[in-house]
């Protein structure tokens, strides 16, 4: 169980409590259980199928994070984690459990009238307070009964590697070698790139940024 001040940092780290940050520190209890300590480099390599609230709690608990390279992403929409030991190749697949915990029906109607924008103050109100009741039930349940872990074989994704940057030649701007594309040519980042295989579209839509005067 997590002890309150570390819950706190945990909370403080990703912005508020939630039952999404909730399932993320359960998941984050058995790798460190099953995989070991908080890993200082590349000790312990994180695969999320998930970009949920729950993996804030996976990089400040376990040390798994995208900066050092040891947390992958893979978008398949699951809550399930994967963790690889370096030292002996140990893995693990967390995956939660469908019916692990029944969620609060007036919670969910609420939260259904705040994204329809519907929601009075009152409402919003309440839905805080179940919002923060419901992540206490999910903390409040065995780990082992949210999720479900199996042993898994493979090897752990490859360490990171440091590359060069190539300049982009339509937007000036470096980026990594392994990103770069090639068309009629010339060196683009990938949002030069889509920009040049769909002229038509948007600049605001292909997320290229408009290069500065002069």
């Amino acid at each position: 169980m997590i002890d309150e001040q570390t819950l706190d940092r945990v909370v403080e780290f990703h912005g508020h409590m939630c039952p999404g940050l909730a399932m993320g520190i359960q998941a984050a209890h058995i790798a460190l259980r099953e995989i070991g300590p908080h890993a200082k480099d590349e000790e312990v390599v994180a695969v999320v199928e998930t970009d949920m609230c729950g993996v804030d709690a996976i990089q400040f608990l376990t040390g798994c994070t995208f900066g050092k390279g040891n947390l992958i992403h893979r978008d398949y929409g699951k809550n399930a984690y994967s963790f690889f030991r370096r030292s002996d190749g140990r893995a693990i697949r967390i995956s939660v459990r469908p019916d692990a915990w029944q969620r609060d029906p007036e919670h969910q109607a609420l939260f259904a009238k705040i994204r329809a924008k519907d929601a009075t103050e009152v409402e919003q109100a309440r839905f805080s307070e179940l919002h923060v009741a419901q992540s206490h039930t999910v903390l409040g349940l065995d780990p082992d009964l949210l999720y479900a872990f199996e042993v898994i074989q493979g090897a752990p994704p490859r360490k990171a590697r440091i590359h060069a940057s190539v300049v982009c030649d339509t937007c000036g701007e470096a980026a990594m070698e392994t990103r770069v594309r090639r068309l009629d040519g010339r060196e683009l980042c990938q949002p030069c790139f889509d920009s040049a295989l769909a002229p038509e579209q948007p600049v605001a839509m292909r997320g290229l940024a408009a290069r500065p005067p002069g």
